[in-house]
């Protein structure tokens, strides 16, 4: 590798002050400027991204840490949140935990140790607080966190509007005539899961119904197959479900028990996940607006992630399979 020592000796100036024109140095004459940039590209020369890092104590990249790169939603509030930092100058570091606690521990060392300038956040369901965070982030790195929240936890907050997003759809449910619903709960340990929770049953009890029956820690499809055939059995005739993935397997599971979905069975899911519309039925959800998420994270980081929460609206997209009363006219 090419050295700022090369470049000095080859146009008779002092290594300082080839790192001051190299760093932007108003010390620096304009065209002693120019001519260290002429010769650094001639010679071929790269900044030491680590070393500056190291004098500097931190670095212009964000670490961005979610439960799953792979999960369109996660992969959608990176996209927006890299959109305005890119903007701004700022590069990304993206971490995965895996939903795992161990691997969010390592993580945020890793990111850490690499200085990065701050830290944008989806804890792990592994994680059951935030203790961790703030003891390997300390008091001084900025810290903004999205959709999974602690919220005793400094720094900015952005989340989607779980409990009116949950009692919305509850209410959907409702009014297409259902009247023995229930639900497919999550991980209440996350705040998300635990609003949507209370949305459910506020709905339910503002219709003066009661739930039929709760399944929690059930987000992926093998939960929710199982949840759906136990719901089938005890008597209900509708599942508002937590995430899209567990309403995929409750779906599956119900039309192998021949049950006709929406005349005899109604399900709305949360996420609004590209598969929803593809499916037969389609799947009625709650979108989430992650790329929004994402934009709104990366501005309050860039604005100091002061304390403070910001609620983004979800929407109720309505398909097929809870679209009851439109499939009993068709019959």
């Amino acid at each position: 590798m090419v050295t700022i020592t090369e470049i000095a000796q080859a146009l008779g100036i002092t290594p300082s002050t080839v790192s001051r024109a190299l760093s932007g140095s108003p010390r620096v004459k304009a065209s002693t400027k120019e001519a260290v940039l002429r010769k650094a590209a001639e010679l071929g020369y790269e900044r030491n991204v680590m070393a500056s890092n190291l004098r500097k104590g931190r670095s212009d990249i964000v670490g961005i840490v979610v439960p799953r790169i792979n999960r369109e939603f996660f992969s959608s509030v990176i996209s927006g949140a890299e959109s305005v930092l890119n903007e701004a100058g700022l590069s990304v570091l993206i971490c995965q935990t895996h939903e795992r606690y161990e691997d969010e521990v390592r993580a945020l060392r890793t990111l850490k140790n690499n200085r990065v300038s701050g830290v944008i956040m989806s804890h792990s369901i592994g994680s059951k607080d935030g203790t961790h965070i703030l003891e390997i982030l300390g008091d001084e790195m900025p810290l903004v966190q999205f959709d999974r929240v602690f919220s005793y936890l400094r720094g900015a907050k952005i989340v989607n509007d779980n409990f009116e997003g949950a009692y919305k759809a509850t209410c959907h449910l409702v009014e297409e005539g259902y009247r023995h619903i229930g639900t497919l709960a999550g991980y209440l340990n996350s705040a998300a899961y635990a609003l949507r929770l209370k949305g459910f049953r506020r709905a339910l009890a503002d219709a003066g119904l009661e739930p039929a029956a709760e399944y929690m820690d059930s987000i992926v499809p093998e939960t929710g197959r199982a949840a759906a055939l136990d719901a089938l059995r005890s008597g209900c005739d509708a599942l508002y479900s937590a995430g899209d993935f567990s309403a995929l397997g409750a779906i599956r599971a119900l039309q192998e028990a021949g049950s006709r979905i929406p005349e005899d069975f109604g399900i709305v899911g949360t996420a609004n996940e590209s598969f929803t519309a593809l499916m037969s039925p389609s799947l009625s959800s709650l979108a989430l607006n992650p790329r929004e998420l994402g934009r709104q994270s990366a501005q309050a980081f860039l604005d100091g992630a002061a304390d403070g929460e910001i609620i983004v609206p979800m929407e109720l997209v309505i398909r097929q399979s809870s679209n009851h009363k439109q499939a009993i006219c068709q019959k």
